[in-house]
């Protein structure tokens, strides 16, 4: 039992002694490196939040988070409560807004949607039941009756969503009820709604039910060239919508044109000479096809014989030509626009191949400069995407990188505890470069003059005695190269090569860069600095002092007593200490003894 007593008691004491070297060699170190370094800090890089108080159980049981509050909606499914949403009860608490953003609201586009398809009832139909027999005393209500509901939504626009349109004046936004009613009023927007308004359906009961008197319905065409403006400012391929437009110009152009040929042909009576329409098929589709013929100037058509006809039919082909050639010009612009980024591509590429031939340059390397180009192209839909960003302003410029780079380099260790601007800052400056299987993004020994980020793809860290060897892939999010990036006096040389582990994608951003940032940010750089020497120094330490597999020490070699020790032991034996000193000493002579 003493023994054991004894055992444990040595025991203790080694771990306390263990424990407190330990702490003078740590307090040591760090005011050694204080006082070469006054730059240097504490560790405590940035605060440590506090844990959130959990929250304290309800007397049921159950927390307060865990429990469905009175405005949820729950129903219940075999074994199971599913929420659901109650849109009911949002619809009854829906308040109407008292000012619509014409441009970004989606709500207001939708709107327009509906006036746009009112307007294009009586645009297309007003031409067909004018000169067509298709409008009958049996169908007539049917016809008012959508009439009548395209000039309720025409009255809505102008009562509810156009009154309360925001508008910017003397650079404000104006939200105020008085002030978007008057600027409505005084516009000439407000003029061609009344005007398109006018009610003339009263002189139905004078001259009967004439489609032509509602053709002042046609006149509202501005929420036409608006919708289209909002529209293409929230499609992704507006291209697609403007093709589509154009070819409703087309067909509406012949829609039109068909109209009037019947016309003429009811006019000079039907089948009554071989150019009139003589009445047999299906009336709407042979004058549509008569127009076709006409507009586009195909030929085959039968001679006209009256003057009437002769007249009719030079002015058709007057207007077709005009007309066909305008369409054939916007379809040439829409899908010019549409591919303007592919044949930028295609020149871009072209010079390149030109320039590569006439300078005969191998045709390795020019395979692998082809499939830079359409890697590049295909992954980003731009060579360069700098060049969409140049335009912007400073600040949207800086939001659109922070929606699309700050995830990415938020996790990067290097910068963690820096300063949230300056990483706002390094934003802007990141350069992005693809790199294709096997190319070498920095080789050891080369001066570093850049530090990468992986924003895609994988590169392998090389090295080994033949230099070949994978000792590391890096990932998305990783980051190489902040050694030669920080280091100052001859420690900014690669340690290692750096080669793509199939196409990467990489953010580079380069020393004056940085430099030029931190000038503005002292305590970052002080903070960098300090993560600088350390990644030097352990990067420095020679890789004897770990020992090899081979040779294991059963006993570890100890550090050296600290002079602070030393000194409070030799004053306990001096004044001849008896109990825990003399147990310290003791156990000291015993440790120098096992290390001799």
């Amino acid at each position: 039992r003493v023994g054991s007593a004894t055992s444990l008691s040595s025991t203790t004491i080694n771990s306390r002694l263990q424990e407190l070297v330990r702490l003078f060699k740590e307090r040591t170190e760090k005011v050694k490196e204080k006082l070469i370094d006054s730059d240097v800090t504490s560790d405590e890089e940035s605060p440590v939040p506090s844990p959130a108080a959990a929250p304290l159980p309800a007397p049921g049981g159950e927390l307060e988070g865990d429990r469905p509050s009175g405005d949820d909606h729950y129903c219940e499914m075999l074994c199971c409560t599913f929420k659901h949403r109650p849109w009911l009860d949002r619809l009854k608490s829906y308040k109407f807004p008292s000012s619509i953003d014409p441009l970004t609201n989606l709500m207001y586009v939708l709107w327009l949607f509906f006036v746009v398809m009112a307007w294009n009832w009586n645009c297309w139909l007003i031409p067909v039941r004018w000169a067509f027999p298709y409008q009958t005393a049996a169908n007539i209500h049917y016809w008012l009756l959508v009439d009548y509901l395209c000039d309720l939504i025409y009255l809505l626009d102008i009562l509810i969503f156009q009154t309360r349109l925001q508008f910017v004046q003397g650079g404000d936004i104006i939200t105020d009820k008085k002030a978007m009613k008057e600027n409505y009023m005084r516009s000439q927007r407000f003029k061609m709604d009344v005007l398109c308004l006018l009610p003339l359906d009263f002189f139905y009961f004078k001259v009967g039910i004439n489609p032509l008197l509602r053709f002042p319905r046609c006149l509202k065409y501005m929420a036409f060239f608006e919708f289209n403006s909002r529209l293409e400012a929230i499609l992704t391929k507006a291209y697609i919508y403007r093709v589509i437009r154009t070819t409703a110009y087309l067909l509406y152009s012949l829609h039109v044109n068909s109209c009037l040929y019947y016309w003429a042909s009811a006019y000079e009576g039907l089948g009554s000479t071989t150019w009139v329409y003589d009445g047999e098929g299906n009336s709407y589709i042979r004058c549509y096809y008569w127009a076709v013929k006409t507009l586009i100037t195909i030929g085959g058509l039968p001679d006209p014989k009256t003057l009437f006809e002769i007249v009719f039919q030079l002015l058709n082909y007057f207007t077709g030509v005009f007309a066909f050639s305008v369409m054939i010009g916007q379809m040439r612009d829409v899908v010019g626009a549409a591919t303007a980024g592919q044949t930028y591509y295609r020149s871009c590429m072209d010079s390149t191949i030109k320039y590569m031939n006439f300078y005969k340059i191998p045709r390795a390397v020019q395979n692998r400069v082809k499939t830079w180009y359409e890697y590049t192209w295909h992954s980003q839909g731009m060579l360069d995407e700098s060049e969409l960003l140049v335009q912007l302003p400073d600040k949207m410029r800086l939001d659109i990188a922070i929606d699309v780079n700050y995830n990415i380099v938020s996790k990067v260790a290097l910068f963690q505890g820096c300063d949230r601007q300056m990483i706002f800052d390094m934003l802007k400056r990141l350069r992005s470069v693809v790199y294709l299987p096997n190319d070498y993004v920095c080789k050891k020994g080369e001066i570093g003059r850049e530090m990468y980020i992986i924003q895609a793809g994988q590169v392998q860290v090389l090295g080994g005695p033949d230099g070949k060897s994978v000792l590391v892939t890096l990932k998305a999010g990783s980051v190489f190269g902040e050694i030669s990036l920080l280091a100052a006096g001859g420690g900014n040389r690669r340690t290692a090569n750096v080669v793509a582990h199939g196409f990467a994608n990489l953010f580079i951003l380069e020393k004056k860069d940085l430099n030029e940032i931190l000038v503005h940010y002292p305590e970052s750089q002080k903070l960098l600095r300090k993560k600088a020497k350390k990644m030097l120094k352990s990067n420095s330490k020679p890789k004897d002092e770990k020992g090899g597999p081979g040779d294991p020490l059963i006993i570890p070699p100890r550090a050296e007593t600290p002079k602070l020790l030393r000194a409070a032991l030799a004053a306990a034996g001096r004044t001849g200490a008896r109990g825990a000193g003399g147990r310290l000493r003791w156990r000291l002579r015993e440790l120098r003894a096992m290390r001799e």
